[in-house]
Order: C-alpha cells, then sequence, then structure tokens
C-alpha cells in the first residue's frame, strides 16, 4: 500500500499539478526555498547544490529507499585496554539492536588521523535514528594524542575502558606476541632492565600498559569521569549479563542483554553467546582468544605485583572502583 501511495502521490505531482481552469495558462511556479542551515551545520559554507544533497541524505524518504540509515560519527568508543577483553565486550554490545558496530578496528585517532574525519565516517556503518554508532580501538587509552583528537571530534562522546589485572594482561599479551614470533626472548628477561636489582622495564609495552592511573590523568585533561566507564574484565568473564547491564546503562540503552543471551563453554573458559548478531547459531571467539599462557616464574609474577601495586590504589582512588587484583 505504501508503494502504490508514493507512486500515486509522485505521478500527481507530474500531472495534477499542471492542471488548471481550461484554457487558463498555468502560472509559473517558483522553486520552493533552500531552508537556511545554522552555523556549524554541514553545508554552512558550501554549494547551494552541496546543501541540498546534505538536506536530502539525511531525509526519512530517503532513508526509507537506501533502507539503510545514515553514517554517523560515532557516539561511544570502546578505547581500551589490549588484552582486556574489549573484542568480547563490543561482540556481546552487538547482539543489542539499538547498537551499531564496526568489526575491524579503525585506528583512527592513532594511526590514520591525517585522513580526517570524512574518512573516518565513511568507516562507520548505516544506523537509523535511536541507534549508536561504536567502535573499538584498544590502543586509544596508551595514545597520548588520542583524548584531544577524540574531544575535538565530539566533547560529548561516550568512552568504555575494559580493565584487567595488570600482571595477567601483560602474560597475556606476552602471549599473543609469542605465538606470532616464537623466537623472542623469555617473558622474565623482557621484565627487568636488570633482574638482579629487580628494576622492572617500563618501556616494555606489555609493562607499561598496565600502569593505568598514569594513562588516565591524560583522559581525565579533555574528559570528565564520569563519560567513561570502566568494565572490569574478570566480571565481563565471571558475569558478563551483569556488566553487559552496567554498559547498557550507561549508554542509555534498554537492558535488552541479559542471562539469557549467554553460556560458559568450559573448553576455552570464558563465556560466549547463544545467538550472535544476525545469526540464530551459538557464537564464541576466536582461537586467537582464550590461548593458554606459558608457565611464568612465581618470583616474577610476585615482583610484578609488587610493582604494580601502588599504581592500582591510585588508579581505584581515580575510579572509585576497587577491581580487586591483589
Amino acid at each position: 500500500m505504501l508503494f502504490l501511495w508514493l507512486y500515486m502521490f509522485y505521478s500527481c505531482a507530474g500531472s495534477c499539478a499542471g492542471l488548471t481552469t481550461r484554457g487558463s495558462p498555468a502560472p509559473p511556479r517558483a522553486a520552493p526555498p533552500l531552508s537556511p542551515l545554522l552555523p556549524g551545520e554541514p553545508g554552512e559554507d558550501s554549494s547551494l547544490e552541496e546543501q541540498r544533497a546534505a538536506l536530502d541524505a539525511g531525509s526519512p524518504i530517503s532513508s526509507f529507499f537506501n533502507g539503510s540509515g545514515t553514517k554517523r560519527l560515532p557516539q561511544a568508543i570502546i578505547i581500551g585496554v589490549k588484552k582486556g577483553g574489549t573484542r568480547a565486550l563490543l561482540e556481546f554490545l552487538r547482539v543489542h539492536p539499538d547498537v551499531r558496530a564496526v568489526g575491524a578496528e579503525p585506528h583512527f585517532f592513532d594511526r590514520n588521523y591525517e585522513r580526517g574525519l570524512a574518512w573516518y565516517r565513511d568507516l562507520m556503518p548505516r544506523t537509523l535514528e535511536g541507534q549508536i554508532t561504536m567502535e573499538k580501538t584498544p590502543s586509544y587509552f596508551v595514545t597520548k594524542e588520542a583524548p584531544a583528537r577524540i574531544s575535538s571530534m565530539s566533547r560529548a562522546t561516550k568512552l568504555i575502558v575494559v580493565v584487567r589485572d595488570p600482571v595477567t594482561r601483560a602474560i597475556s599479551d606476552y602471549t599473543q606476541t609469542l605465538s606470532k614470533k616464537p623466537d623472542i626472548p623469555t617473558f622474565e628477561s623482557l621484565t627487568f632492565k636488570n633482574r638482579t636489582t629487580g628494576l622492572i622495564d617500563t618501556s616494555w609495552s606489555a609493562i607499561q600498559i598496565g600502569i593505568y592511573a598514569k594513562h588516565l590523568e591524560n583522559w581525565l585533561l579533555h574528559f570528565p569521569l564520569g563519560q567513561i566507564l570502566f568494565v572490569s574484565g574478570e566480571r565481563l568473564i565471571r558475569d558478563p549479563a551483569g556488566e553487559l547491564g552496567r554498559v547498557q546503562d550507561f549508554l542509555g540503552l534498554k537492558r535488552i542483554i541479559t542471562d539469557k543471551h549467554f553460556y560458559f563453554n568450559k573448553t576455552k573458559g570464558f563465556p560466549c553467546l547463544k545467538k550472535a548478531e544476525g545469526s540464530s547459531k551459538p557464537h564464541c571467539l576466536g582461537k586467537t582468544k582464550g590461548r593458554t599462557h606459558p608457565d611464568i616464574d612465581q618470583e616474577v609474577v610476585q615482583r610484578l605485583r609488587d610493582f604494580y601495586r601502588p599504581f592500582n590504589m591510585k588508579f581505584y582512588q581515580m575510579t572509585g572502583q576497587d577491581f580487586g587484583w591483589d
């Protein structure tokens, strides 16, 4: 019926508009004026044709015909941390009908910033009114320039950080590298500048990433604490529905993702989805997730725990959350 109505409407627009009193010439019609754009809106300094295109692109009738909505810059970004559980969180969130997310990591604010916001927006999925556009790139959290760049895009951007015991995270980081480069030095040798003195090598990225308090200080120069949600990687495994509940609240979404969406995979050791986005089949993260960690000298593990303890305490104070990593 809708298509029939539209057909009749446009047919009439071409023929009915020309009907006048018999014998009377049809008066000339002026083109409808273009609605003025507010300062700062797309097309402010563009040509008349560009303004019309910008307006048409966002019109409901245009969205109806292309059937896929509009590409928008992300309103929320998972900014970190590497090996914290960011992929799991993104896959879980994509089950929500009001979340649309990029699958691959764009790395815009750390590696591709010179390409510009138009390039970045073109990577985003199309969304309908009321849906949230998201992306995740864990390296943003430790990239010095990222906070200012994201703030420049939009100060209203909501940020999500998935954090995990920094010692376990460092070992997981090393395990991933080891799977790609089997000939790298041992974890123990990379941990110390000098093992005899016990001096930790904070220049090694696997160690440096876990100093969360240091990185958070940089973000708080550009975003208020209330605009950043800290997700526990450990709780994401133990109670995925509980953590997803917090995330949905933070994003202003209805709590649709609940316990019924998950089952625990004993082989992998973490929760999986009963049904993935756009599928009726169960879905677990790939074989690159949940790798078995190598045995690490327990003395080295303890030294790392001692090293991270003051940074963890400061991070707890800054966030108002005790993650229980000691």
